[in-house]
């Protein structure tokens, strides 16, 4: 079977994928319950459903996505016809994470296979429950010359990236995506590295506070935190700053009551080591509000931090977990200062309603997508696009564009036969005059 060429086999595979998806459904949930406590709720929301009218719209649209478009011809080419061809790129590697790690997954998978691609896909070996039930679903739906997934630690990933591909696709830390982008280049790779970064909240003296607690406390719980686009830090107006911290606190309780470790609604920190990592973060920091962990079931409440210094370690990596540094400012001078000390971030919050603000701020900062007035469902439309931006990552996808992401745009120009001007063709004696006329004409 040609699945480079053949678009009906490729239905054929996203709809038995499909089928197999709901029919295992429970299984992933559980998976991903077992992993590290990922709530039903949030499994359905951010994982199975996510996936699965992903991939109905995928199976909707491949016709259409797959068809060769046709472009205005150039005059100079005339008499031409001009199309763009989506080529798939051929044998993909996807390289996914563990703290969404079946969406992220399943997501680009679906992509690449409607594209007409193979794929590899490694699984993180962080979540093995999960693991296992995508190779599962991977072995009973497609052959196994066209996708396959391949479990194991690290130096399986290693092993990976050290044979040649013709596009590699990565979800994870900045540190292993230069890794990836360093192997890629050895063979002149083409990747997408979807990364992370300090994603920014800021909130203004004219936002609804309570409102903004709200919405800034769902992001951050989100799967304990760990979520690339959660908001990393609060830069709060010093006016307000007093209220928010209350409203804040009021969420968390409402939201997973006054003891967060005995709430069914609140996933574990994924392993020993990033428990351990998480806790570092908070040595010598002014708690305001939680703090409490527990090793044994790698639980650390959702925590709120009071001013950090922009030295401290907290403020030097990627947080990804429930903690949440507050630090105040006076000026937009103070908001931009602290931004532009960062690379530039995943994701960029803010809570105003000041118009020319918010404005100001889209127009100022460099970042990979955002939201006013509310965090993270910007990935909820997949017409945006979603991808990072400089030290956060290269490449954007979701809905359309990822099935573009996974193909190569091949040019093609149909000449007609009927008619064949001559200026073009030496010798060029005596011609010069006339095609500067004609390109200065059109």
């Amino acid at each position: 079977m040609n699945y480079k060429t053949d678009i009906k086999s490729r239905k054929e595979s996203l709809n038995k994928l499909l089928h197999n998806l709901i029919k295992y459904e429970d299984a992933i949930i559980k998976a991903l319950y077992d992993d590290f406590k990922k709530p039903a709720f949030e499994a359905v929301l951010t994982e199975t459903n996510y996936v699965i009218s992903d991939l109905k719209e995928t199976i909707k649209n491949i016709d259409s996505w797959a068809k060769p478009k046709r472009v205005s011809a150039s005059f100079l080419n005339f008499p031409s016809s001009d199309f763009i061809y989506s080529e798939p790129y051929g044998n993909v590697l996807i390289l996914s994470p563990w703290n969404y790690p079946f969406q992220l997954a399943m997501c680009p998978l679906v992509a690449a296979v409607a594209a007409g691609n193979t794929v590899t896909l490694k699984p993180s070996e962080l979540t093995p429950n999960t693991a296992a039930i995508l190779s599962k679903i991977i072995r009973e739906t497609f052959d196994i010359k066209h996708v396959v997934a391949i479990t194991g630690d690290a130096t399986i990933a290693q092993n990976l990236l050290s044979k040649r591909w013709d596009y590699i696709f990565f979800t994870g830390s900045v540190a292993v995506g230069k890794i990836v982008a360093k192997a890629a280049a050895e063979n002149l790779t083409p990747v997408t590295l979807e990364l992370g970064g300090k994603s920014p909240c800021i909130v203004d003296e004219t936002a609804n506070l309570e409102l903004s607690a709200r919405r800034i406390v769902w992001g951050k719980i989100l799967n304990a935190g760990q979520t690339c686009v959660a908001p990393d830090y609060i830069l709060i107006h010093h006016k307000i700053k007093d209220t928010l911290v209350k409203f804040l606190i009021q969420e968390i309780e409402k939201a997973l009551g006054t003891n967060p470790e005995v709430s069914p609604d609140y996933a574990r920190i994924i392993n020993l080591k990033n428990w351990q990592r998480q806790l570092s973060l908070l040595e010598n920091q002014k708690i305001l509000f939680g703090g409490q962990s527990n090793r044994d079931s790698l639980y650390l409440a959702p925590t709120l931090l009071d001013e950090p210094e922009m030295d401290s370690l907290v403020m030097q990596e990627e947080i990804f977990g429930p903690i949440l540094p507050l630090i105040s400012y006076q000026s937009k001078a103070d908001v931009e200062k602290i931004i532009l000390s960062f690379e530039k971030p995943l994701s960029l919050y803010l809570f105003s309603q000041n118009k020319s603000f918010i404005e100001e701020v889209l127009q100022k900062y460099s970042f990979g997508g955002g939201c006013i007035n509310d965090t993270v469902i910007h990935l909820a439309n997949n017409r945006l696009p979603f991808g990072g931006v400089g030290n956060s990552g290269m490449g954007a996808y979701h809905g359309k564009l990822s099935f573009d992401i996974f193909s190569h745009k091949k040019a093609i120009v149909k000449k007609g036969t009927w008619l064949d001007l001559p200026m073009r063709y030496a010798p060029y004696k005596d011609k010069l005059k006339s095609i500067k006329k004609l390109l200065k004409w059109l």
